[in-house]
């Protein structure tokens, strides 16, 4: 398990604002609509006359057979040549309307009770965020892998699309790169209301891991920047090859109330110059570095968790002993072609050997470029493969 440590940050103002007024809540009026409404009973002082046909009206007197208790007669028939009015609908019918009335009520609020109790149609930008924002393992402990689904398992889980994710953004600043000439990378993590984010957990011996590859997935880079008291990070980089180079900030972000949220936020880099491509090596199982055989065993799988397990011989073909980097015996990063989605998956722990095993889950069909980290007598190496999964 890895150690956790914290930057505090200085306390700052608390966000403003008082809260927000009643929405969609009618105002009170001084006095009721008038005729204008068709259907409301308007009181007058004689029986009405076909002109105000539909309309329920008040009577000084009960007409036989056409009353209502209370006063009130329907009108809504014609008017005979003594100005009498003949009513129109019968109880049976407004008995019939009622009913009617009644069973159309029922369906609506059977309708809206379905909605409230089932399946919820979709998942708001608030639940989502907070969904990403769950981190319920201690960071750095056991085989785990960092991605994007925010707990909605229809999601994609390549991370390092976007700038911003889980309410943080990645903001960058400084200045431009030149290839092959050492320049400095600054930025800094901002959280949902723009401020500089200063605490973050520690996984795997570093509060911030800093991936850098050029967009044909050659260059790879590992590297670990340093932050300043405002919560700028910053580091020397040198892009060694023109073209457009992608950098990856991989971390676990401490919200002021505890809550801890992995993200990894990706932002382009520019190295001005002829950009020349250069096409991806063929699938294969076995890399070589630096005299050393790296092979791997498994086949990944889209949606679907599969052990990958990576040996380590030395020139002889003899089993090395690989040591704890950055307290792990091997770190795994993929890269999809095409969208350079991004997967960083750590091992769980286990004794020093030759074989490192990673679990690893494929976020769709495509070439993926894997770069194994691994650390044999005090020197880190990377081993790169070409995989393809269907």
């Amino acid at each position: 398990m890895a150690d956790q440590r914290s930057v505090t940050r200085p306390a700052g103002p608390a966000a403003g604002g008082g809260p927000a007024p009643d929405q969609g809540t009618p105002e009170p009026v001084d006095q009721p609509a008038r005729g204008a409404d068709a259907g409301i009973g308007r009181p007058t002082g004689q029986q009405g006359r076909g002109s105000d046909a539909g309309s329920a009206h008040p009577v000084d007197r009960q007409e036989p057979g056409g009353a209502e208790p209370g006063g009130w007669t329907l009108s809504g028939g014609t008017t005979t040549g003594d100005g009498a009015s003949t009513v129109g609908p019968d109880r049976a019918t407004l008995r019939l309307a009622l009913v009617v009335g009644g069973l159309v009520l029922a369906v609506l609020l059977g309708f809206g009770l379905g909605r409230a109790n089932g399946r919820p149609t979709g998942r708001t930008t608030a639940t989502a965020a907070t969904a990403a924002g769950d981190h319920t393992h201690a960071p750095g402990t056991g085989a785990h892998q960092h991605d994007g689904t925010g707990g909605d398992s229809s999601g994609d889980a390549a991370t390092g699309l976007s700038v911003s994710s889980g309410g943080y953004t990645l903001v960058r600043s400084g200045g431009e790169f030149v290839a092959g000439r050492a320049g400095e990378l600054r930025f800094q993590i901002r959280d949902a209301q723009r401020r500089p984010v200063t605490r973050f957990a520690v996984v795997h011996d570093k509060p911030m891991h800093l991936v850098v590859v050029r967009r044909d997935l050659t260059g790879f880079q590992h590297l670990h920047p340093t932050m300043a008291a405002d919560g700028t990070w910053s580091i020397p980089l040198t892009l060694p090859q023109p073209g457009v180079w992608r950098a990856y900030t991989d971390f676990t972000a401490v919200a002021d109330d505890g809550r801890q949220t992995p993200a990894t936020l990706g932002v382009d880099l520019v190295a001005p110059g002829e950009y020349a491509p250069r096409p991806l090596p063929a699938p294969a199982s076995r890399a070589a570095v630096d005299g050393f055989t790296v092979d791997y065993e498994g086949t990944p799988q889209v949606d679907a968790a599969v052990p990958l397990r990576f040996t380590v011989r030395d020139p002889a073909g003899r089993p090395v002993a690989l040591e704890r980097y950055l307290d792990a015996y091997g770190h795994l990063v993929a890269l999809r072609e095409g969208d350079l989605g991004y997967l960083h998956v750590h091992p769980g722990p286990g004794p020093a050997a030759d074989t490192v095993t990673f679990w690893l889950t494929a976020p769709g069909p495509g070439n993926y470029r894997m770069y194994l980290d691994f650390q044999v007598a005090g020197v880190v190496r990377t081993a790169e493969f070409t995989l393809t999964v269907r």
